[in-house]
This record gives C-alpha cells, structure tokens and sequence, in this order.
C-alpha cells in the first residue's frame, strides 16, 4: 500500500485458483493486474534497489516475492523463459508490458523514458 521501510507497495497471494496451474498463464495475468508489477525474491539485493528506485518516484510497485509462495521456482522459471536469459530477478512489468530486469529499468531510468511509461499506466501522475 505504501512505501516505507521494508515495505513494498501491495503484497498478493498468488494462489487464485483462477489462474490454474499454468506459470506462464499466472505470471502475465499478474503482471497486468496492476501499474507496475516487481516480481522479486526477498533476499535479493537488485530487487531491494528495484523497489526502492520506484517507491523514491512516488510508485507503488505490486511486488511478487517468489521465495515465498509454493509455485515461485515454476514463476521464476517462466519469467526466464520470457526474458530468454538466466537472470530472472527483479523483472518489472509496467502497464502490463515486460520491461525487463534492472538493467533495462535503470537504462529507463537514465534515458528519460521510465516516467513516460508510469504515466502512461497510471502510476505516476505529476
């Protein structure tokens, strides 16, 4: 709901039957249900950066720990696929679009087209 300390904007189950056993199926449903989407593991250092980075912005990022839930190795698995490569951890979705990993947030960032895209999905207003 909001960010400060060691919180991170919504945390939500990810047991809703309505996305069936399917990973691929579950992450993109996930990933378009909010503005901006962070699928983490806690322990993870970029995933920390990643949370904080949106929160400093004045985002609330959906945030996924996937070292918390039963079926997050198999998440994790997908959103690989998806990335095509073996880094898997943080991977942003904004308006329902992959952005990828901090890598390609940072660059966002940098290049000035990261506030373009929060607005565009409703996660930033100013």
């Amino acid at each position: 709901m909001y960010c400060e300390g060691d919180s991170w904007g919504f945390y939500l189950p990810m047991s809703s039957r309505s996305m069936g056993s399917d990973p691929m199926k579950r992450v993109v449903k996930l990933a378009s249900e909010s503005a901006v989407v962070i699928f983490s593991v806690s322990s993870c250092c970029m995933c920390h950066a990643a949370k904080r980075l949106f929160c400093g912005m004045g985002v609330n990022p959906t945030v996924y720990e996937l070292d918390q839930d039963p079926r997050g190795k198999e998440m994790e698995m997908a959103l690989t696929t998806l990335l095509g490569n073996s880094q898997t951890v943080p991977i942003v979705f904004i308006g329902g679009k992959l952005i990828g990993a901090m890598d390609r947030v940072m660059a966002s960032h940098i290049n000035g087209t990261l506030v373009p895209l929060l607005k565009e999905a409703g996660a930033l207003w100013l």
